[in-house]
């Protein structure tokens, strides 16, 4: 039976479940019965969620690579007097995740667009790590890449706030180790596996020795990971923000870019001296 919703013609962001399905709250059950058609990042995902709710509401993808054709489509829906729920394939949907095209061109077209709020990796690992929550950044996953994700830490090395990430299991262990030497070992860390489902784990410790821990268990690590890391505390990791050595991040960066490329980030890192940062670059280019 189709449940009444409190408009129509509206886009309602939902949050699902990040893994224990008894977390989607009664709200979005209601919301996601009543709408004439779920936007979904997976719909074999979706599916899966509603069939447990006992619910066989319409489905459509919507990923990275059709967001902007479909945000048209769901906007004509929305034209018709008809509702929509936009859902990822678990917790707050744009959150790292498609999705902000869609509410962007809902919002230009005139409509409403309302948050059913519930479940968040980010906000549960956060809530259970131990560390400073009263002001934190969201980073999502680094780059995949080795230089790219250094030359990534090395910017964030004077963060004050807490810092959540994702990260992919088979890049856990050199991340953690990427982190220690950007942060620097003894700084605190939590990592999350498999948050709210039935193999969750928790891991509190320096970022060193959780380096250490998951570079002996790499081949073991699954699931899904979320990873906090304290800001830096000036009064106890001794006076001003590191420096950043230009020799080590040209190296870095160019085992990664062009020459010219190279050159144009460090000077965005480290800001003005270009001239010297491109002597330095082709000296260190014609060293390999």
């Amino acid at each position: 039976m189709s449940i009444k919703l409190p408009e129509h013609g509206v886009l309602y962001v939902v949050a699902t479940p990040i893994g224990n399905l008894a977390d989607l709250s009664e709200r979005a059950r209601r919301t996601l019965a009543g709408v004439a058609l779920v936007a979904a990042e997976d719909t074999r995902r979706t599916r899966t969620l509603l069939q447990h709710c006992g619910l066989s509401t319409a489905l459509i993808s919507v990923h990275e690579h059709n967001e902007t054709e479909r945000a048209r489509l769901l906007v004509a829906r929305l034209e018709q007097g008809e509702s929509v729920a936009l859902v990822s394939d678990a917790g707050t949907p744009l959150i790292s995740d498609p999705g902000y095209r869609v509410v962007r061109a809902v919002i230009a077209a005139g409509f409403r667009v309302l948050p059913v709020p519930g479940p968040s990796a980010v906000i549960a690992g956060l809530s259970v790590s131990g560390l400073a929550t009263d002001r934190f950044t969201f980073e999502g996953f680094l780059p995949a890449r080795g230089g790219a994700r250094r030359t990534r830490l090395a910017r964030l090395a004077g963060e004050s706030r807490s810092m959540v990430f994702y990260e992919s299991p088979h890049r856990l262990a050199v991340t953690l180790e990427d982190m220690a030497r950007a942060f620097g070992a003894g700084r605190s860390a939590f990592v999350g596996r498999e948050l709210t489902k039935a193999f969750e784990q928790h891991y509190h410790g320096p970022l060193g020795e959780l380096a250490e821990r998951f570079a002996r268990e790499a081949d073991s690590v699954r699931g899904e990971l979320v990873i906090c890391v304290a800001g830096r505390d000036d009064a106890q990791e001794g006076g001003a923000p590191p420096t950043v050595d230009p020799e080590q991040l040209l190296t870095v960066l160019l085992d990664e870019l062009p020459l010219k490329r190279a050159v144009a980030a460090a000077t965005r890192i480290l800001g003005g001296g270009r001239n010297e940062l491109y002597s330095l670059a082709l000296r260190l280019h014609a060293e390999r």
